[in-house]
C-alpha cells in the first residue's frame, strides 16, 4: 500500500521540524538536515527520534 503522497506532505521530522522524503527503497523516511531515517513498519512511519537511524 504504502505512505500517501499527503501523509508524506504533513509529516516533519520531530527533531528539527524539517522537510523530510521518502527514500528509494521506500522503507524509510529521510530527513537531510538532521541526518536521520525514521523507519516504515507495516506502512506506519516511526517518527521517533530514540528509533531514528543515523545515516552517513
Amino acid at each position: 500500500m504504502g505512505l500517501s503522497k499527503e501523509l508524506l506532505d504533513i509529516l516533519a521530522c520531530p527533531k528539527c521540524k524539517g522537510d523530510v522524503y521518502l527514500n528509494k527503497e521506500g522503507d524509510g523516511i529521510i530527513c537531510d538536515a538532521c541526518r536521520f531515517m525514521y523507519e516504515i513498519k507495516d506502512d506506519i512511519p516511526i517518527m521517533l527520534i530514540d528509533e531514528a537511524k543515523k545515516i552517513e
